[in-house]
Parts: C-alpha cells; structure tokens; sequence
C-alpha cells in the first residue's frame, strides 16, 4: 500500500472516530440528565461509561454496515442518508435499551431532540470532512483499458464517481502491448473493462509488476472461482468449485432461518397488510391479492404472490413487461406501497411454504428466463437456489440493472453464501426501502433492461 492510500484510511478513521464521538456525547447528555433517573436504581459514572460504550459500538456497527463512515466514497447526499439511517436505528435501540432498564416507556421527546442535533452535526461533518479529504486528495488519475462495444455505459457509471475516479486517457485492448504497458506507466491505476482474459492476464501482470493499482470488471468464470475452497495436492494449490454452491448443513439452517423470521415477520406487520389489502378493495373493487408464475430454484415454476399494485388486466395482451417510468398501469396505492415495498410483503407466505427463501436472487417470469437465456445462457445459473425476496442483486443492483450486472451479482452471494451474509443482507434491506432510486423502472419502450452486449470470455 503506498502512503497516498495509508493517508486516506488515517483520515477516514479519524473522521469517523469524531462523528461517533459527537453523536455519542449529544446522547450522553440525554441518558444522564433524562433516562438514568428514569431507572429504578440510577447509574453512576461507570454505569454512564458502559451504556454509551455499548451505544458507541452500535453506531459504529450501523454505520459501518450502512455506509455511513465512507468519507471519500459516497457522494454528500449519500453519506448524510446513511449516517443518519444509521443513528436513527442506533437512537432507537438505545431507546429500547432504556425502556428494558426502567420497567416503563420513558419520553421519546429528549431522543427525537437528541437525533435533530446529531442531523445537524452530521450534515456539518459531512460538508467539512468531504471538503477537506477531496482537496488533500483529488481523484484517481484512471486509464481505461477496453474492448466491446459497451464501454459508454461503464463511463457513465464511472462519471457518477468523479469524486473518486477520472479517467484521464483511454485505449483498446487490441493495441500493441509495448503501447498498453507505456500507457500504464503514466497513470496511477488501470481499469479493465470487458477485456478477453488472454489479454487482460498480460496487463494485470504488468500493472502487478509496477504496483498499479487496477480495477477489473470480472467475467462470470471468476466470480465463481472467487468463491472455490483452496486445496493443495502435495505442492500444487487446487481451487475447488462445486457444482451445488450451498452444503446440505447450510441449506438446513437456511430454512430454519427463513420460517422462523418469515413468521415472526408477518405477526409483526400483519396490521399493515391488512389495512394494504382494505386500500387496495376499496380503491377499484379488484383482487386484493396479484399471482404470478414464477422461477424459482432449478427452473421449477411457483406461484408468488404480491399485493395488486397496478390495474386489473394491465398485461391483457400476454407480453410480460416490467414496470416503467411513470407507468400509467400503476394505480395511485400501487405508487405507494410500490415506493415502500409494501407490494413485495405477501411473498413471506411464499418463504414459509418453501417455495422461496428470504434472501436470494430475484425469482423472475419464465418468458422473460426465457429472452434472457437466448442472448446469455448463463442467466440460468441464478436458478442453483431458491429465489428470494431480497438478495444481493437487489441490494447492490437496482429494479432496471442490466441481466448481466444482475447475474454477477446473485453469483457472488451464492458463492459466498453464509448465515451472516444473510444477516447483513436483511440489515441493509432496511435502507434500500427508503432509497426510490431502486425502484426506478426500466425506459420507456423497453419489455425488459437487456444486456447491451459484453464479452466474457
């Protein structure tokens, strides 16, 4: 690591070390002078000292796990979204923590004043240390090494990141490679998009040899073999892909997790699905309820549900559509529950019969499988487990993410799969829920976001 790199990560952890320390003192003035004489028994100073320790490490855990420390990374509007996400979530199970020790529900009033004066700081933090951390470091002198005829789209992801990248000169891979290695040279790191592997090999090698930092888009191939087992045959290391990603144990406890949170789940929000169901009759008179056919782990076909969030007949014709922008088949609760996700809630009944498990790849009709699989025939592999009602691709994706960005996606959760990656998927659900650009509909005119092309081999 060279110490452009050391000097960012001292910085970020300094900043982060003051926003919690802030956010933690604004709550200590609350839990001393407000909650601990709600205690039957009061703290004192070690007591204070244990409560905000265990409040620190709270926040710390949610703002890590939502993003909200990423000085240099996220853009201002995204960091002040996730931090304050993740106080709120923190605040809150402060709040639970001090209802459990004073047998009673204090006042929320002395936490909701205590979270607008951590917005406050948090908004003033984000604009002070983003201010400083991009004038100490500008963005990444970038080279763009590309093959395809898609690199306008990679471009376009990048310039959303021009706090962090700027592609300063681009070449196709084809070129000669005395002229690639020159390039390399005066830049400070590399970014392959879409290169054949025979070629892509040479440069990381050479940029590996330099101490070039380089970012590649990986082929579906090395995703899977991201996620092999290593072995060694006496003095020859062997990567270990299976053909099945999940072991028998892990599918067991899997679906013991999924009908034990799926039914503590609808207990929780039964109250908001049957007023989502009262809304729904009463707007139009129609089902309350829409039933899809749908694929879920090893092509077989399902029945899901979801609440009804268009009109009636809105595929009438037969041709399967995703929703989008501005869809006119939307009804007005459809936009609602559609922004929230309150649309997606019937699918527990789904979990619990087995049908689908709480998080996977996004289960998808079997006409659009269908178009899909004709112009990539690894789409399909999303089909080696249970589909889910989040996942991976859902979190990290959005609703309109090319199929071929999507597949990565659900390829590296299954190659990957673990409990706590389950865990940190339904934590970070919580967030996307109120983040509307993930439900953005695919353009007008299009059946479905089609890959463009890319070149895996």
């Amino acid at each position: 690591m060279n110490k452009k790199e050391w000097y960012k990560r001292i910085y970020t952890f300094l900043m982060a070390l003051i926003i919690v320390a802030m956010e933690t003192v604004s709550v200590g003035v609350a839990w001393v002078n407000f909650y601990n004489l709600q205690l039957p028994k009061q703290y004192f100073f070690w007591g204070h000292v244990f409560i905000l320790a265990v409040y620190m490490l709270i926040l710390f855990f949610f703002s890590r796990m939502y993003g909200g420390l990423k000085i240099g990374s996220y853009r201002m509007t995204e960091l002040l979204f996730s931090q304050v996400f993740a106080t709120a979530c923190a605040d809150i199970l402060l709040y639970a923590i001090a209802c459990l020790l004073a047998y009673k529900f204090p006042s929320s009033l002395p936490m909701i004043i205590v979270l607008i004066v951590q917005c406050i700081c948090i908004g003033l933090w984000i604009m002070g240390a983003t201010h400083i951390y991009r004038t100490l470091f500008p963005p990444l002198d970038v080279l763009l090494i590309y093959a395809g005829n898609t690199t306008e789209v990679f471009a376009e992801k990048v310039k959303t990141r021009k706090h962090q990248f700027c592609i300063q000169e681009e070449i196709e891979a084809n070129n000669d490679m005395v002229v690639i290695c020159e390039a390399v040279d005066r830049h400070e790191a590399v970014m392959m998009w879409d290169v054949p592997t025979s070629i892509r090999n040479k440069i990381f090698k050479y940029c590996y040899e330099k101490s070039v930092d380089v970012y590649v888009m990986p082929k579906i191939s090395d995703i899977i073999l991201n996620g092999s087992q290593t072995l060694h045959l006496f003095d020859t290391p062997l990567l270990l892909t299976k053909s099945t990603p999940m072991e028998p144990e892990q599918i067991a406890v899997k679906r013991i997790f999924d009908v034990l949170f799926a039914t503590i789940i609808l207990v929780m929000i039964s109250p908001v699905m049957l007023l989502t169901a009262i809304f729904i009759k009463l707007y139009d008179g129609g089902p309350v309820f829409y039933k899809q056919i749908r694929c879920t782990q090893g092509q077989k076909y399902f029945t899901m549900y979801k609440f009804r969030s268009m009109i009636e007949e809105a595929e009438q014709d037969g041709v399967a559509r995703l929703a989008t922008k501005n869809d006119d088949r939307i009804t007005p609760i459809g936009k609602i529950i559609r922004k929230v996700r309150i649309d997606e809630l019937p699918q527990l009944f789904n979990v619990i019969s087995g049908t689908m498990s709480f998080v996977g790849p996004r289960p998808e009709r079997p006409e659009i499988i269908e178009r899909y699989t004709k112009a990539m025939p690894e789409f399909v592999y999303r089909t080696k487990v249970k589909s889910g009602i989040t996942g991976y691709a859902q979190i990290y994706g959005k609703y309109n993410s090319l199929p071929y960005d999507k597949l990565k996606l659900d390829l590296y959760y299954m190659e990957h799969y673990s409990i706590w990656l389950d865990l940190k998927l339904i934590i970070l659900t919580l967030k996307i829920l109120l983040t509307l650009e993930s439900t953005e509909g695919v353009d007008e005119g299009n059946l479905t976001p089609i890959e463009r092309g890319n070149n895996d081999e």
